[in-house]
């Protein structure tokens, strides 16, 4: 007979195992999503790992450097926002970027905020760029 607290134990070892692979199969399926067709920036940017809160910021930032190159997204859609959380019932015009084009962006975008910086390695080796 085993003891209630080891039950116990493995139950609460098995429920925190189940939210790691829950939490990693998301982040693999939003990575795989963003390899296979086109994505918003901020969608790249959180598939690639970058915080919620600088994932905007730093969309916001390659935004600005695509109007500066005259670089036009692969696809335009009306949509939720990610970074929102996506449950708004407002809808927003949204660019949709390829990852080629994403690391384009990347390469020319010379952000100074420390977090931006490291946002912007982050995207550039999920994108595939130089940095």
């Amino acid at each position: 007979m085993t003891h209630p607290s080891t039950t116990r134990a493995r139950r609460t070892n098995r429920r925190t195992q189940r939210a790691t692979l829950r939490r990693r199969s998301g982040a693999n399926r939003l990575a795989a999503s963003c390899r296979r067709r086109p994505r918003s920036l901020a969608t790249v940017a959180l598939a690639a790992g970058v915080a919620k809160d600088a994932a905007s910021g730093v969309a916001s930032g390659l935004r600005s450097v695509a109007k500066r190159l005259g670089l036009i997204p692969a696809a335009t859609a009306t949509t939720r926002r990610t970074v929102a959380g996506g449950r708004a019932h407002r809808t927003h015009s949204v660019a949709r970027w390829t990852l080629a084009q994403v690391a384009r962006l990347v390469a020319a975008y010379r952000p100074r905020k420390a977090e931006y910086v490291a946002a912007v390695a982050l995207i550039a080796a999920f994108s595939g760029g130089t940095r």
